[in-house]
C-alpha cells in the first residue's frame, strides 16, 4: 500500500507545523459537503454568533459588525460528516502526521464565514483550549469551497510550534498579544475546494476577514493519539470525544490518577 504522504511532506509538516494536502477529496465531494453544511446551518436556524470578542478588534471599526455561523459535532447532525471522519484518505494522512497507527477524535466544528462580514480569528494556539500531556493534538480543516486570501483563509506562523505553549491573553477568548503577534505577518494558506490543511495545536494560526461576495465553508476536525490525555476538563463535553477513527486505543480507556494511560 502506498504511503499517504511523501518524506518531503512529512518533513515540511514537522518543520513548519502545518501542511496543506491538495485534493484530499474531490471538488464534487466538497460541493456536496458544502451543501450539507449550509443545510445544517439552515436547520439550526440560530442567531448565535461564536465570533470571539477579541476578533472584533482585528476586523476594525470600518468593517462594521462581523458574523460567523457554526455547529459543533456536525457528525451528530448528518451522516455525511460521520462517513468523512473515518474515510481512509483522511485518517491515513492524520495518523502519518502523528507518527503512529492510531487516531482518536477530539471534536469537530463547522464554520461558515458569510460574505463580506465573515469574522476573523486572531493569532493563537489551540493548546490553551484543551492542553494535553504529550501535545499530540492536531487539526484538519476541510475546505468545501475555495478559500483565497480575500475570503479570510487560514494564516499560520511557520515553525511556531517549536516554541512550545505560549502565554495567551484570555480576554475575549484565548489569543496571543496582537501587538507582537500580528495576523498580517502570518503566512496565508489559501486553499481550494477539496483541500485539507493540517496543523498541530501548538502551531500559531488565525484567519482574516471574509471580504469577498461568497461564503467560506470549512469543517474542523481535532484529533490526537489515544495514548495522550488532557490535563484539564475544559473541553470534555464534545459529543463523540474519544471515538476511534483509525486503529485501536491501546490504553483501553484506563488512566492513572494524573490522567496518564496505564
Amino acid at each position: 500500500m502506498n504511503e499517504p504522504l511523501s518524506p518531503d511532506d512529512l518533513a515540511a509538516y514537522h518543520e513548519n507545523g502545518f501542511l496543506l494536502v491538495k485534493n484530499l477529496i474531490s471538488r464534487q465531494e466538497a460541493a456536496a459537503m458544502r451543501e450539507e453544511c449550509h443545510a445544517l446551518a439552515a436547520r439550526l436556524d440560530s442567531d448565535a454568533d461564536p465570533t470571539w470578542a477579541s476578533a472584533r478588534t482585528i476586523a476594525g471599526a470600518s468593517a462594521g459588525r462581523t458574523a460567523l455561523k457554526h455547529a459543533h459535532d456536525a457528525q451528530f447532525h448528518s451522516a455525511a460528516f460521520a462517513r468523512l471522519l473515518v474515510d481512509p484518505r483522511f485518517t491515513d494522512v492524520a495518523a502519518a502526521l502523528l507518527g503512529g497507527p492510531n487516531l482518536q477524535l477530539h471534536h469537530t466544528k463547522m464554520f461558515i464565514k458569510p460574505p463580506e462580514t465573515g469574522s476573523p480569528f486572531p493569532l493563537h494556539q489551540d493548546h490553551p483550549f484543551f492542553p494535553h500531556v504529550r501535545h499530540t493534538v492536531a487539526a484538519a480543516v476541510f475546505h468545501f469551497d475555495d478559500a483565497p486570501e480575500e475570503k479570510g483563509c487560514i494564516r499560520a506562523v511557520p515553525g511556531s510550534h517549536r516554541q512550545g505553549p505560549l502565554p495567551h491573553v484570555e480576554d475575549g477568548s484565548w489569543h496571543l498579544p496582537p501587538d507582537t503577534w500580528r495576523l498580517q505577518d502570518a503566512r496565508p494558506c489559501p486553499a481550494e475546494a477539496g483541500d485539507v490543511l493540517f496543523f498541530g495545536y501548538l502551531t500559531v494560526h488565525g484567519s482574516g476577514l471574509n471580504t469577498s461576495d461568497q461564503a467560506r465553508t470549512t469543517w474542523l476536525v481535532q484529533f490526537r493519539d489515544p495514548a495522550d490525555r488532557p490535563t484539564t476538563d475544559d473541553h470534555t463535553w464534545s459529543l463523540g470525544q474519544g471515538m476511534m477513527l483509525r486503529g485501536v486505543d491501546p490504553t483501553a480507556r484506563r488512566t492513572d490518577g494524573a490522567g496518564e494511560p496505564r
